[in-house]
């Protein structure tokens, strides 16, 4: 029997809550489709660097680096540890370190899910470069706490990482319905993203069957508003890419669906699977967390390791309970109700 080790970072706040939920539905699917799946728990989070001044140990990296998957719930207090600290700590050391180049978060809505827009026919893939640009760490503060103080922060685009992450792309959309967007801000930023614009021209003739469209990120914005059904891949880079999402999970309902993967496409290290919601300390230990968005980042996790068939008889639970109505207003339910109808909407 195959057997897959995965690593759980459950994190802050509700991040254990929901990793727990996801957990019992991959074990059940497991179980019935065959195969094994061998966890080892972390406590990398902000409690743990509360107590050590780190938000993982310094052999953190390759400690990982065995596993075949990591399985993250949720990093952030920023209460008592800043966001800057935690992510640079822990989120990005791992995409980074992994070459977790390829973001990818699904759009769309779940049956029984009333989103805030009349569309409802829309199924959007949002790729967002995961590594570099606006997020590669580059710059500094100088005279600092004076009047003549500096800040600059660096984007960072190279032509290996913009051509990987919009061939990625590229093939993603070749395997669906044959649309790419790109998206930048090529008119305000001539050097990076006009980089990125020549890059998409040139690939586009390798794809002839995919049908290219080139946008503005304040362009995009607003057609993923106002007409969301057209649309079908999206690449951006990271920043950009960073806020398309989030108003493509408020457009599916909101945060508690948005499941996300960091992949490694190579498949020469671990790829990383995680709900986007954040820790969420306001409703932390309240027990009313959605784990639909942790569930189906252990579906695409599922896929990503090659078990498609176990990956789709989650996305088919979660829809049953969805359609019964079951986790698709926030707060309505408990963590455990909902768990349980895709449980049973497994059986």
């Amino acid at each position: 029997m195959k057997t897959y080790s995965i690593a759980l970072i459950p994190g802050d706040g509700i991040g254990k809550d929901v990793i727990s939920a996801a957990w019992q539905v991959l074990e059940k699917v497991a179980a019935t489709a065959g195969f094994g799946l061998q966890p080892t728990s972390f406590p990398w989070s902000c409690a743990y660097y509360k107590e050590t001044g780190a938000m993982m140990p310094v052999d953190g990296i390759e400690t990982l680096r065995g596993f075949d998957a990591i399985l993250l719930g949720a990093v952030g207090w920023p209460a008592e540890v800043p966001d800057s600290v935690s992510l640079h700590g822990l989120l990005l050391p791992i995409r980074k370190a992994f070459e977790q180049y390829a973001n990818i978060r699904p759009h769309r809505l779940l049956p029984g899910v009333e989103g805030p827009l009349k569309a409802r026919d829309f199924d959007i893939l949002c790729i967002r470069e995961n590594t570099e640009g606006e997020y590669s760490g580059a710059g500094g503060r100088v005279h600092q706490g004076t009047q003549n103080e500096v800040a600059v922060e660096t984007s960072i685009f190279t032509r290996t990482g913009v051509e990987r992450i919009l061939r990625f792309g590229f093939e993603q959309a070749r395997a669906r319905r044959g649309k790419l967007a790109s998206v930048t801000k090529s008119n305000a930023q001539k050097y990076s993203m006009v980089f990125w614009d020549e890059i998409t021209a040139r690939l586009a003739r390798e794809y002839p069957d995919v049908t290219v469209t080139s946008y503005h990120i304040d362009a995009m914005a607003a057609r993923m508003v106002m007409a969301p059904e057209s649309l079908d891949v999206i690449v951006a880079s990271n920043l950009f890419g960073d806020i398309l999402t989030d108003l493509g999970a408020a457009i599916q309902g909101g945060l508690g669906f948005a499941a996300s993967a960091n992949l490694n496409p190579d498949r020469n290290a671990p790829s990383m699977f995680e709900p986007v919601h954040g820790s969420a300390p306001d409703i932390a230990h309240l027990g009313i967390a959605n784990p639909i968005a942790a569930i189906w980042s252990g579906a695409m996790m599922l896929e990503h390791l090659g078990e498609k068939t176990a990956a789709d008889a989650i996305m088919r639970a979660i829809a049953a309970a969805t359609e019964s109505g079951i986790g698709t207003v926030p707060g309505k339910d408990k963590t455990d109700t909902i768990t349980h109808a895709v449980l049973n909407a497994l059986a």
